[in-house]
């Protein structure tokens, strides 16, 4: 009978660590926060907001598959948002009247929604929008009125906005997550957002053998999220920038 070599030895490891390192294709569900998601790619890639929503669409899917992968399957892409203001409203500063159907930010989300409608495998999970009949002041002339740098008669058109909130959005990110991970049809989740907001499911998720990523898009992450997570990445819709996972 042959003795093993030192040799054999380390041919042995050599083929353990190649088996290790080839993983076998899985399954990814991809969740997009819309509100977050377009606050977010306007800030990194879309500044001075010449962008249509078509063109973010499709720069949306290319860093959902990014996540993917190649080897990967994809099982679909949902896409969490709200349908856009189109009530008719007096601005409380300049009296003027305002049609939220005709601006800008309401045709670039219809877009968006109509363009994400008709891509291969994504789901629309619409919210609704809370009308709270309220106009606020916005933060930045808020400082400026509390140090004295300007005074209410000061204030413009573009200081004001009217309160809108987001209604049933987490709860379907977090129905979502369950209903995934509870009837097996995935692997992996990753998941577009930068709070809290999603970490029971996260941790149910993670229970039942998901491998749980989040991405940020750039956004500062607090140091006790990860904990609740099995890994963070930021794609970029274009070739400059690899994905980075910590």
């Amino acid at each position: 009978m042959d003795v093993p070599t030192l040799g054999h030895f380390f041919y042995i490891l050599n083929g353990m660590a190649k088996k290790e390192t080839n993983f076998p294709p899985v399954k990814v569900a991809i969740l997009i926060d819309g509100g977050f998601f377009i606050k977010r790619f306007n800030a990194q890639y879309n500044k001075d907001k010449r962008k249509s929503g078509e063109e973010v669409a499709e720069l949306l899917y290319t860093m959902a598959m990014k996540h993917v992968g190649g080897k990967n399957t994809l099982y679909r892409i949902f896409y969490y948002d709200c349908f856009p203001l189109d009530k008719k409203s007096h601005n409380p500063v300049t009296k003027k009247a305002i049609d939220f159907s005709k601006t800008p930010e309401y045709k670039f989300k219809m877009e968006l929604v109509n363009a994400l409608k008709k891509k291969r495998k994504v789901a629309l999970r619409m919210g609704t929008l809370k009308d709270n009949h309220n106009w606020m002041i916005r933060p930045s002339s808020v400082k400026g009125l509390l140090s004295g740098t300007i005074k209410i008669e000061d204030l413009k058109e573009g200081d004001v906005y009217l309160d809108v909130k987001q209604k049933g959005i987490d709860m379907k990110i977090g129905t979502d997550i369950a209903s995934l991970a509870l009837k097996g049809f995935v692997d992996t989740i990753v998941l577009f957002s930068g709070d809290s907001d999603f970490v029971p499911a996260a941790k149910l998720a993670r229970r039942e053998g998901i491998d749980f990523i989040l991405d940020p898009m750039g956004a500062n992450v607090e140091p006790q999220l990860f904990e609740h997570i099995d890994g963070m990445q930021n794609v970029s819709p274009f070739n400059t920038k690899k994905a980075k996972k910590e």
